[in-house]
């Protein structure tokens, strides 16, 4: 199975300002595990893709899936981002009240946030 992921390639934009952000009580639940967890997701219309913080995935202990080649990330003003590149995605189904959407999340540094939900 090709991952989504993969089909950007040029790179992705992490972060905004907080005039474009909103904070989200969701759920993430593992499609290899089932386990289930309740986090706030930064719902972010500049970013270009979603993002699961690797603090969060370690210390959770969740499984991730390594793409086949490097995807470089950006800042919002077009600078390299901290976490230079999107190695590993994480398989989850997201649920926000009534809807419930399967997603790969990259696995990147994100500061505070545990999770972020960009346009894609």
């Amino acid at each position: 199975m090709k991952l989504c992921w993969e089909a950007i390639g040029s790179g992705v934009m992490c972060r905004g300002s907080p005039y474009t952000s909103l904070l989200l009580p969701v759920e993430i639940g593992t499609i290899d595990t089932s386990k289930l967890y309740s986090i706030k997701a930064l719902l972010n219309s500049r970013a270009t893709g979603s993002f699961i913080n690797w603090d969060f995935i370690c210390l959770k202990g969740m499984n991730t899936q390594t793409l086949s080649h490097n995807i470089p990330v950006f800042n919002i003003d077009g600078s390299s981002n901290k976490a230079e590149h999107i190695l590993e995605v994480v398989d989850v189904l997201l649920c926000y009240k009534t809807h419930s959407e399967r997603m790969l999340l990259a696995n990147s540094g994100l500061g505070k946030q545990s999770l972020i939900l960009g346009y894609n």
